[in-house]
């Protein structure tokens, strides 16, 4: 492991252990939903592990439930995470001189609060080994408390009161993540799009204004980028 790594890995997870906190709160919340819409630990450690998106997670279990169609259960869950595509794009030139094997498991480790923390800091930086410390760092210690917070609430949901009213820590969880991402310009336009649309459009039928919305949103957030690397370039 060298130096650089190294002084990159300690920065980078000093940078988001404050931020980790959030996420106990949400995965708990997240396993109590997959062990309440039935399924067995199992399945709900191997949905944590494979997808490991919260919101696609639960945004995808009534039609689970319902036994809806895989293509449905499949599209939705992309259209919940395409925010991952402005993140990728935003975050794609602090992985410049790393491998392609390294770059799909950066890939897969990605959160909202790595990218919010992380961002900055790799564009900056001209060392690859800093860059890759800085982000794998931060990012195996959210996968870790992420797994580790889910089967607590997998294991807890038939014990945690029902008067906890644990539902309101989820939106305040990524409250915490929302005010780190609008710190960048094109998130803060992707936020303030997208929420502005799915406002305007919440009396479209079967809920679809969400799902639009959050394309749009992704739009403006594409073209953000798009204008501020031109005005960087010129």
């Amino acid at each position: 492991m060298k130096p650089a790594f190294r002084a990159g890995a300690g920065e980078g997870f000093r940078a988001f252990l404050p931020l980790s906190i959030g996420l106990i709160p949400w995965a708990i919340v997240t396993g109590v939903a997959m062990q309440s819409a039935g399924l067995s630990m199992a399945q709900a450690m191997g949905m944590n592990v494979i997808v490991f998106a919260a919101v696609a997670q639960i945004g995808t279990l009534p039609l689970i439930v319902a036994d809806a169609p895989l293509w449905l259960v499949g599209l939705t869950a992309l259209a919940l995470n395409l925010r991952f595509m402005i993140f990728s794009a935003a975050i794609a030139r602090g992985f410049e001189g790393i491998g392609v094997f390294r770059r799909l498991i950066c890939g897969y480790l990605l959160i909202d609060g790595i990218f919010a923390v992380c961002t900055d800091r790799m564009l900056r930086e001209p060392d690859p080994d800093f860059r890759l410390g800085y982000y794998l760092a931060p990012a195996a210690w959210g996968w870790c408390l992420w797994q580790v917070s889910t089967f607590v609430g997998v294991l807890g949901a038939d014990v945690l009161p029902r008067d906890w009213s644990l539902d309101f820590m989820a939106p305040i969880a990524l409250l915490v993540i929302l005010v780190s991402l609008t710190r960048q310009r094109p998130m803060l336009v992707a936020a303030a799009t997208g929420g502005t649309a799915s406002v305007l459009l919440q009396d479209m039928p079967l809920k679809l204004g969400v799902i639009v919305a959050i394309l749009i949103g992704m739009i403006a957030g594409f073209l953000a980028q798009r204008a501020l690397r031109r005005a960087e370039a010129g």
